[in-house]
């Protein structure tokens, strides 16, 4: 996925996405030789998964 389509997705600005990328936090990146970021959606899948949380 490209990156605007993951920041719609969870509803990230590119600034918080970058600085979450920054301390390690965010979903599994793909770097491309021409500087562009994807995620594959299986790897945004899991992220989200393991950021759930239960709620009372």
């Amino acid at each position: 996925m490209k990156l605007p389509e993951v920041l719609d997705e969870i509803g990230m600005s590119r600034s918080a996405f970058y600085r979450m990328r920054a301390r390690g936090k965010a979903p599994k990146c793909i770097k491309l030789p021409n500087g562009q970021i994807r995620v594959r959606q299986s790897d945004l899948d899991t992220w989200l998964s393991a950021c759930e949380q239960e709620v009372d």
